[in-house]
Formats: C-alpha cells, structure tokens, sequence
C-alpha cells in the first residue's frame, strides 16, 4: 500500500510539472482512451477501431514530434560543443602566446640582469681597488707625517674636512723647502697644528682665520695644549659681504688682516663652499696686495668646479701668478711673483 502511494506522489509532482501544451495533449489522450473503451463497452466496434487509429496517429505523430525535437537539441548541442572547442582552442593559443612572450621577456630580463650584475661587480671591484689604493697612500703619508715630527699631545684627526695626510704631507713639503716666514691660512683646524709645528722648525708664524668662532675656539685649544701658541694664532673672522668686479661674494672680515704684510705663503682652505658659490674666488682679490713679492699660494679642493674655475680666473687675471706641477693631494698650488714697482704698493 505504501508503494502505490508512493507511486501515487510521484505522479502528483509529475503532473504538477507539466506545462500547458503538455497538459492539453495528455488530457486529449485520455479524451481519446475514453472513448475507445466506451465505444468498445457499447458494442460499437467500428468506432473503437477508429479512435484506436487515432490513438496510433497521435502517438506516431508525437513520436515524429520528439524525434525532430531531439535532432534539433543535439544539433545545438554539437554546435555549442564547436564554439566551447573554438573558445578553448583560442584561449590555448594565447596562453601560449603569452608564456611565450613572457619566456623571452624573462630571457632579456635575465641577460640584462645578468650584464647590471657583471658591469656592478666589474665596478665595485674597481672602486675597491681605487680606495685600498688610497688608503695605502694615506697611511703611507701618515708615517711620513710622524716620522718628521713628534707631537706633544694627541694630534687632531685628518681626512673629512680637514686636510688628509696626502695634502698634509706636500703643504708641509713646501714649508720645508720654502721656510716662508709668515703663513695666512684661510679655515682652521687640524691643518692648523701641523702648519704651526713645521713653522715651529723653520722660525716662521701662521695667522689663521675662521669665520666660526667655535670651531676657532676648539683650533685654539688644540694649539695650546700643543705648547704652539707662540707660532701660531687663529683669528675670528666673520663672514661679511665683499665685491669683486660687480658681483657680492661672502667672505671673512678682511679687517681682521690689517697688520698683516708680507705672505710668504697662504693656504686657502676656505670659506666652505656651503656658504656660496664661488666661496673661495676672492681671495686673491682681497690678499694679493698682501702678498710678499715672491710667494706661494694653495687652494685646497681643487678637484672641485668652483674651484677650479678660480684657479682659471686668478691665473687670467693676476699678474705674476701661475701653476706650479701637483706633487700630492687635491689641492693646487701656485706661485707669484710680483714687480718692483708693484712690490712697493702695498697699502699701509
């Protein structure tokens, strides 16, 4: 029993899922069944038999109806099959295309990288030459350096802004040979107590000037515990605006030099070149008249434009001045010589 009520159910959900047209031929069957067995039941055979062939019309017909109906369904079937087949094949090529491309892309980024990677170990080879090199040289100085004098306290270091022992090294040459009596240098500092004990040696003095008074102060200090100050002095000397031919330059207080005469030997190791362009150019213009007839004259940096451009203009444009060879370091060095005449223009 609970079998056919199954059964029973399932019909039920069945025949609540037909659609109309659906509904309409099944109700038509059983129109037609119907009157098949009425007809037979009440002995008119002929008409049996002629519902009967209707029956096998409509069946036949619907079996034609079917038949077409699934032709057409697989038809489309097959051509939805060949429009996935062509999509997918498309999609292939492209992937394929694209891994391609991407494959020679990674293939140049390799050799690229490759080459960056070669030319940068070729360069940080170099470059580590190039500073063992300078390194070597500089300690190589540094012994020169101690071996000619023997300081009376820790010596301040070198290198950075100060003069490195390379420079250090032919600055003191020159005093040897030169014995300058008197020594301006431009910029104080670690330079300054090296100068003083050459000076020290030779019998001559060093002025120094530094636009920074604490940066004096401490150069002072270094000079004192060094027992120098009898050789040497630092003066503070501010910046103050100077002209030179039309154009304001920063500059030290050339006030600060008015009892100096007679440089025999001026350094040039400032003003630093974050206070203007063109820091150091007028020197010359503000010393040469306070130069000795015969006399030395170092700029320092002169691996730099500014300064030498400075260089380029000084020699244009003084008299008596030119460029001797560079031994050591990064500085120039240049000598003058001025005229008899000249020599006796010096301002008081």
């Amino acid at each position: 029993m609970s079998s056919l009520t199954r059964f029973g159910g399932r019909l039920a959900v069945r025949l609540q899922s037909l659609t109309r047209p659906q509904v309409i031929v099944l109700i038509a069957v059983l129109a037609v069944v119907a009157g098949i067995w009425t007809a037979a039941a009440t002995g008119h055979q002929g008409l049996a038999t002629s519902l009967v062939a209707v029956l096998m019309l409509a069946v036949l017909l619907g079996i034609l109806h079917l038949s077409r109906w699934m032709g057409g369904l697989h038809r489309a079937n097959q051509a939805a099959h060949r429009d996935l087949r062509t999509v997918v094949e498309q999609m292939q090529r492209r992937v394929v295309a694209t891994v391609e491309k991407e494959r020679l892309t990674a293939g140049d980024r390799h050799q690229e990288l490759h080459r960056t990677i070669t030319k940068g170990l070729r360069q940080y080879g170099h470059g580590t030459d190039l500073l063992l090199r300078a390194q070597s040289r500089e300690i190589e100085a540094m012994f020169q350096l101690f071996a000619e004098f023997t300081p009376r306290a820790p010596m301040p270091s070198s290198g950075d802004f100060a003069l490195n022992p390379t420079e250090l090294l032919d600055l003191l040459h020159l005093v040897r040979l030169r014995s300058p009596r008197l020594v301006v240098e431009l910029g104080s500092g670690t330079s300054t107590v090296w100068l003083a004990y050459a000076l020290e040696k030779t019998g001559g003095r060093l002025v120094s000037l530094d636009h920074d008074e604490e940066y004096a102060s401490r150069t002072r200090d270094m000079l004192d515990a060094h027992g120098l100050t009898a050789v040497a002095e630092v003066r503070t000397a501010p910046l103050s605006d100077l002209s030179v031919d039309g154009k304001t330059y920063r500059w030290y207080d050339v006030e600060k030099l008015s009892d100096v005469r007679g440089i025999d030997l001026l350094l040039i190791d400032g003003p630093p070149a974050a206070t203007g362009p063109d820091a150091r150019f007028p020197a010359m213009h503000a010393l040469e008249s306070r130069l000795a007839p015969i006399a030395t004259v170092v700029l320092d940096d002169a691996n730099r434009p500014d300064e030498q451009d400075a260089v380029r203009r000084w020699l244009e444009n003084v008299a008596g001045l030119s460029a001797e060879p560079r031994l050591l370091g990064r500085h120039a060095v240049l000598s003058y010589s001025r005229s008899g005449s000249r020599a006796s223009a010096v301002p008081a």
